[in-house]
């Protein structure tokens, strides 16, 4: 699994790239890579996602929850100029 957590990309690219894509909630997507890894990230503007998370198809579930809770904070710290350094907690 390559670690892309923490980082911004591009929506398009990320889509674009996915066997499965999902908005599971507002702002929350799902997105299975090459490696047949799900990665969770969250939409901050109509360009960016943020990859916060990657799971397993064991546990994909469960992360979602987890960070499903916290979409609408995470988009207000961006917004207001954090850096996904700084936003992300485990």
């Amino acid at each position: 699994m390559s670690d892309k957590k923490g980082r911004i990309i591009n929506k398009d690219s990320l889509v674009n790239n996915s066997a499965f894509v999902k908005e599971q909630y507002e702002g929350l997507l799902v997105c299975s890579d090459e490696q047949g890894f799900y990665n969770i990230g969250i939409q901050l503007n109509d360009n960016d996602v943020l990859i916060v998370d990657q799971a397993k198809e064991t546990n994909v579930r469960e992360r979602i929850q987890n960070w499903a809770a916290q979409v609408q904070d995470i988009q207000s710290k961006y917004s207001s100029g954090y850096e996904p350094s700084g936003i992300l907690q485990d």
